[in-house]
């Protein structure tokens, strides 16, 4: 009787099962009908305006999938890729349909070296005869830079402007540590490597002062030469703004030409209709940059058989397979494979957007490099940042290129390890090892011995000294030239360019263009890698009951707090010896 009574039980349950996934299927089914539909009605009227707010985050590359679940449920929303911007406005200058570019946006979700970017090829949009206008509520100092760019700037008439000059903080936590009992035991190479200094000091120390002084006026400068260039003013006169907070409010903004007007967004709004040439009763077209992307104006249309591919290695370094957000050795050294076996393919630019990380993958990825230099021409394009790790990949190339604002060298390496010893021994703690032969281990119980520091500070020496050598041959220098400018310092692309860690200050295209001129070609198209691919249950992530702890700690800590939190954990995860560089950088 039980036996029929669970039978029973199991084929209802399964029945249920069955009935419950039907539902899901239709509910998906129709879901994504009705997001096809959407994805349709997108419109390119005639006279329309292309809207920039640029808050989705830009990647350099942020490839769009084709699985229908995300488009159904908005995976692909998040973000939008640098090329695709750069391709649309690019595709803007000619197309009959857009009169002019709107920029509205309350915070640019990118690095400045990608906002310069940005920036640089609206100035070659407005060489088309079309206008470009700005408006907001409020602008930070990052918008204000990425809309000086418009022929005209306007304001809400309670709104402000926070423009005050660059500036950056660094926590220290010695004495936390000394409170609390927790150590983290650093050993490294380079006194300008201080992503360790919060652990060994209560202050900066004047090594680390003076390279970060100096990055920030070098970046700081780029900022106000191209808004003095966009604004009919001297640079003495944009930095008198900045000391004395001259744009704080629409008055002071427009009595020092940082503004053209102060009007509410109405306004605005009939002041793109003059510009358009249409009446103020009429409707304003209107396509923001990602509709217009999505209809197919991110890409650039070409139809040579030759291709030049672009390998983008984005996010910090991993030893493992890697993904959207992580250089992991795997997928960049297949991604190298694959198109070094596309016969079409005549050379590759190695697009390299971060700060470092693993010191043994990135030597991994440096030999596929070198394999690959052996068949085809290699240059590197480097983004906001390429420091450390990052450089390591980059030395190597036929020829490098910088943004001027890229943030770059960072030519060191350290090992940081935990210590709880003195926070057992508070707590009566007490911890006994017994080992089979005298090498030298370690306990994070214990205080770290001679014997293990100095093996620990052979592998690191050996680390600084591969890496000096990889530079040495890349860039044809002397080992000691190289660390002359070594030592973890962080440069400018500007300051690179001078000291000869970078060849040329361009953007990606010029870096493309420059490896058709190695490969004599003149007809091409670009291929990009690698190509990601989700897991099913990553798809997920977004739904509030799936919600990683990330996205939950974000929501409960905001923004700012959560990347405090996530800098101490990520230093209390490293593995290994790093060569990484010394700070998570965010220009405000």
């Amino acid at each position: 009787m039980n036996f029929l009574r669970n039978l029973l039980a199991s084929i209802l349950g399964t029945f249920i099962t069955l009935a419950i996934i039907l539902v899901l299927f239709i509910i998906i089914i129709s879901a994504m009908a009705s997001s096809v539909g959407d994805i349709k009605s997108v419109e390119l009227k005639s006279n329309s305006v292309l809207e920039l707010k640029l808050e989705s985050l830009v990647k350099d590359y942020a490839p769009k999938s084709d699985d229908p679940f995300d488009k159904l449920f908005g995976f692909d929303n998040d973000k939008i890729g640098l090329n695709s911007i750069l391709n649309a406005i690019e595709n803007a200058k000619d197309d009959e349909n857009i009169k002019g570019i709107s920029i509205t946006t309350l915070g640019v979700n990118a690095g400045i070296a990608q906002t310069q970017a940005i920036r640089n090829k609206l100035l070659e949009f407005k060489e088309s005869g079309k206008f470009i206008k700005a408006y907001a509520d409020i602008y930070d100092q990052k918008s204000y830079y990425f809309s000086s760019v418009a022929d005209s700037i306007f304001m809400n008439p309670v709104g402000a402007v926070d423009f005050k000059g660059l500036s950056s903080e660094v926590l220290f936590f010695k004495d936390l540590e000394d409170k609390t009992g927790v150590k983290m035991e650093v050993i490294r190479h380079g006194k300008y490597k201080s992503a360790v200094e919060p652990f060994l000091y209560n202050e900066m120390s004047d090594a680390n002062r003076k390279q970060v002084t100096t990055f920030l006026k070098s970046i700081w400068n780029e900022m106000v030469v191209d808004i003095s260039n966009s604004r009919n003013k001297t640079i003495e006169e944009i930095n008198n703004v900045a000391d004395n907070l001259l744009a704080r409010n629409a008055t002071l903004a427009i009595e020092n030409n940082m503004m053209d007007g102060a009007i509410y967004v109405d306004e605005y709004t009939n002041k793109l209709k003059i510009a358009c040439g249409i009446s103020l009763d009429d409707d304003l077209n209107k396509i923001s940059i990602s509709d217009y992307i999505s209809i197919g104006k991110g890409r650039i249309i070409a139809t040579a058989s030759d291709k030049i591919a672009v390998i983008y290695a984005q996010g910090e370094i991993i030893y493992g397979k890697g993904d959207e957000n992580l250089i992991g050795q795997d997928l960049i050294i297949k991604a190298l494979k694959k198109a070094r076996k596309d016969s079409n393919v005549k050379a590759i630019v190695l697009r390299v957007n971060s700060p470092g990380g693993s010191a043994l993958a990135s030597e991994l990825i440096w030999r596929e490099l070198e394999l690959t230099k052996e068949t085809l021409p290699l240059v590197v394009s480097m983004g906001n940042v390429a420091a450390s790790g990052g450089y390591y990949l980059s030395c190597n190339a036929d020829r490098i290129f910088a943004e001027p604002t890229t943030i770059t060298g960072s030519i060191g390496v350290f090992g940081i390890i935990p210590n709880f010893s003195k926070l057992a021994n508070t707590i009566g703690v007490n911890a006994e090892q017994v080992s089979t032969n005298k090498g030298a281990n370690y306990s994070v119980f214990e205080p770290m011995t001679d014997e293990f520091r100095l093996v620990t500070t052979e592998g690191v020496e050996a680390v600084y000294t591969t890496f000096l050598e990889r530079v040495a041959k890349g860039r044809n220098m002397t080992i000691e030239a190289v660390d002359s400018i070594a030592q973890g310092r962080v440069w400018s692309g500007v300051d690179a360019l001078n000291n000869g860690l970078v060849d040329e200050l361009g953007n990606l295209d010029d870096a493309i263009l420059y490896a058709a001129e190695l490969a004599e070609i003149t007809d091409y198209k670009v291929k990009n890698y690698p190509s990601y691919k989700v897991e099913l249950e990553d798809r997920f992530n977004n739904f509030p009951f799936m919600k990683t702890k990330e996205k939950v700690l974000i929501e409960e800590l905001g923004e700012a707090n959560y990347k405090i939190y996530q800098t101490i954990k990520q230093f209390s995860k490293l593995e290994g010896i790093q060569a990484r560089m010394p700070y998570l950088i965010d220009i405000q």
